[in-house]
């Protein structure tokens, strides 16, 4: 290799090293600036949700989470805000920055379970003189409405079961549903109970805002105890904040007419403890009782959930009616799961009297086990 040769070798190798640090440093600057600029994205203090109320002018009425309200300023670039609408806004100033787009137009739809119910009333036993009642009361009006029209009178807006657990309170209110093909809104009055103030009221008016969307639409508030109890005059913050819930409760009921296509039912196993005030006429004015079964009941709710499984012909079925008496529907169901795996434990196909009378028995067992404990509890 002469020198002329090895000095261009020596040029190239220079140069293309050169060139690679240079793509090197290059690629080394873009992410340096990249974990500056994330940096500063982390540094950045954090935006706000927010309700927008009214525009005044080029400014804006909003309501924080807490339910305090402020006067702010709105950037130009958001445009065509409505109330209600949730915005996002700058933590410092509480400039309102973006509109938020929420697939859910309200808070409540996590709190709520929405279907068509499927329970049909040939499905419930032993409860014809309460299925009645709900029939004139809930299905007739959203059948039939212009009957009520031409007579004159109005149809109560509710009604409110009440009885011991178990006995088909809820089976009811999904039957009524299902016969007037109403979408069925179910809500345990215990997550209307918020930690902060205002959001239990305006869950509960979200509630009713999405029930007439929906409608044909059957509201089931079950346990409504939990906000509708007796008020009183002092109490703790968080008991002040069920007041403001009841209240709200109470302003919706009175706000819908009778023969909108929305109906309310609660359902509750302490009517000792509700307040007058929700039951009073014009509310939920109907009350129904929904007691454990008697001797006919027993023996139509234990037809309906026997009716597909396997029974020994020699099972002494009058003896069995006898030692379900006193026990509530959903204690006749839970007897007979617990008779059929009686019989799967012993790889048998046929329930036996003695695996039905077992099934009393443990059921019984239960029950009594969970009654003590809830005395010793509240008595």
């Amino acid at each position: 290799m002469n020198f002329r040769t090895a000095k261009k070798e020596a040029d190239e190798y220079e140069y293309n090293k050169a060139d690679e640090l240079e793509q090197e440093n290059t690629l080394l600057k873009e992410t340096i600036f990249q974990l500056k600029m994330e940096l500063d994205r982390f540094r950045a203090p954090a935006l706000m949700l927010a309700e927008f109320v009214e525009k005044r002018e080029e400014n804006a009425i909003i309501r924080v989470p807490n339910g305090n309200r402020f006067f702010v300023n709105i950037s130009s670039s958001v445009k065509n805000l409505k109330g209600g609408d949730t915005v996002i806004v700058e933590q410092k100033n509480l400039t309102v920055v973006d509109r938020m787009n929420k697939e859910k137009k309200t808070d409540v739809e996590q709190f709520v379970i929405l279907e068509k119910p499927t329970i049909k009333w040939k499905d419930i036993g032993g409860l014809d003189e309460q299925e009645n009642e709900i029939k004139e009361v809930i299905e007739l009006p959203l059948k039939k409405p212009e009957l009520f029209k031409k007579i004159g009178i109005k149809p109560p807006k509710g009604i409110l079961l009440h009885g011991p657990p178990g006995t088909g309170k809820t089976l009811l209110a999904k039957a009524v549903a299902e016969s007037t093909n109403s979408t069925f809104i179910e809500i345990v009055g215990s997550e209307l109970v918020q930690k902060f103030i205002g959001e239990g009221a305006k869950l509960v008016k979200d509630l009713f805002i999405l029930a007439r969307e929906k409608a044909p639409s059957i509201i089931f508030i079950d346990e409504i105890d939990a906000i509708a109890s007796k008020r009183i005059d002092v109490g703790t913050s968080g008991e002040r904040e069920v007041q403001r819930t009841f209240m709200q409760l109470l302003a919706e009921i009175d706000g819908f007419k009778p023969l909108d296509n929305v109906k309310l039912i609660g359902c509750t196993n302490r009517l000792d403890i509700l307040d007058p005030a929700v039951t009073r006429p014009g509310r939920l004015d109907r009350l129904i009782e929904v007691p454990n079964p008697g001797k006919e009941g027993v023996k139509e709710i234990f037809k309906i959930h026997t009716k597909n499984m396997n029974l020994d012909k020699k099972i002494k079925k009058e003896t069995i009616y006898k030692l379900l008496e006193g026990t509530s529907g959903a204690e006749i169901k839970a007897t007979c799961m617990e008779a059929g795996y009686f019989a799967i434990r012993e790889n048998r196909t046929t329930i036996t009297q003695s695996d039905l009378e077992k099934g009393i028995k443990k059921v019984k067992k239960k029950e009594e086990t969970e009654g003590k404990d809830y005395m010793h509890m509240y008595g």
